[in-house]
């Protein structure tokens, strides 16, 4: 195709695929629904959220189940290797991806607050491996603040590649983590995953691909949404950290420190209030009003909005700016300084140590 095709010529040739892809059915991008939790074991489990896809509108419906036993909230049925497939496709890469580039690459100083929080336990780590970097982003920023750090990148998708030809990454990794874990044995000082263990099939798997790559002494730096969030209850679907249905696992902390203890990992530093992004009732007000307005021109659509559609949006998003500044102002001069007293963070931050 031309580089000089426009948005809506690339929609309208990429429509056929997905309209075969929707016309075989839903059925076949879910596994079978689980009877026991995927963390502990557990058989009773509950209905935590029912939703649907609230920022791309693919078509499906999802669910979390929460065990009653361990708190671990899941994804439940889960997507299968075909519906991850469908519904990842145009979210960071193709249709998406210089949206969620210009998004990440906009984020220095959370970026730089991520890397200084790794100087307490170790002020000049020389290697450190970023899994689940997209394109690169968190290590050019990190860079700054650990100027002799070779920090490499990981991504089952193409962005590490790019990453590596833009230079934030000295050397990208393509492919599963547990898979190219073992090549990296006990290579790095420091592995860190930043809000990429919800994204697993399987956390323990990564949590064991992790011990394999840093060195004894060596450091990994998780951060995941926080399913024990009281905004996670408060704001229900509209709760952005959910983000359905690409993200298939919530673990609380608790369950997080006792596993990587019994990995051989001492976790010597836990966060909230630093973990925090300070975007939940924008976030919110934004998934309300793009779930009111008629969606815009994407390829799993039967066909691109008419021109009072258009409009229709339009007037709804001009009509909810007020609420969306509201949502920013309180997000970050009224809740964020009071974010660990409130208990809202919607994300942790631990720091372990391999023994």
């Amino acid at each position: 195709m031309s580089e000089k095709t426009g948005p809506a010529e690339r929609i309208a040739a990429m429509r056929p695929a997905y309209r075969a892809d929707l016309e075989a059915g839903l059925d076949r991008f879910f596994e079978s629904r689980r009877t026991d939790c995927p963390w502990c074991g557990g058989e009773d489990l509950r209905t935590r959220l029912r939703t649907t896809d609230l920022l791309q509108h693919k078509p499906g419906r999802f669910v979390l189940d929460r065990c009653t036993g361990c708190g671990h909230t899941f994804q439940n049925p889960r997507l299968s290797p075909e519906g991850l497939e469908f519904y990842y496709r145009d979210f960071y890469d193709g249709l998406g991806e210089k949206k969620l580039g210009d998004t990440f690459g906009g984020r220095t100083g959370m970026y730089r607050a991520r890397a200084e929080s790794m100087l307490p336990h170790d002020p000049e780590p020389k290697t450190w491996l970023d899994v689940g970097t997209g394109h690169g982003h968190f290590c050019a920023a990190a860079r700054q603040v650990l100027p002799g750090t070779a920090f490499d990148g990981l991504d089952f998708t193409d962005g590490v590649e790019l990453a590596e030809r833009a230079g934030r990454v000295e050397r990208g990794y393509r492919g599963a983590f547990p898979d190219l874990a073992p090549d990296l044995g006990a290579r790095y000082d420091v592995v860190s995953m930043f809000h990429y263990l919800e994204h697993s099939t399987d956390p323990d798997r990564e949590l064991r691909a992790a011990r394999e790559a840093v060195r004894p002494g060596g450091h990994l730096l998780i951060e995941v949404p926080d399913p024990e969030s009281r905004y996670a209850r408060l704001l229900g679907r509209w709760w952005l950290p959910w983000l359905q249905p690409q993200h298939l696992h919530f673990v609380p902390v608790a369950n997080l420190r006792r596993r990587l203890t019994e990995l051989g990992f001492t976790v010597v530093a836990e966060q909230h209030a630093e973990a925090h992004d300070p975007v939940d009732l924008l976030a919110a007000v934004w998934l309300m009003l793009d779930h009111a307005a008629p969606r815009d021109d994407a390829p799993w659509l039967p066909g691109p909005p008419s021109g009072p559609r258009r409009a229709l949006r339009i007037a709804l998003l001009i009509a909810g700016i007020p609420a969306l500044v509201a949502g920013t102002l309180m997000d970050r001069f009224a809740v964020r300084p009071l974010a660990r007293r409130l208990r809202v963070s919607n994300a942790y931050r631990l720091v372990a140590r391999r023994d």
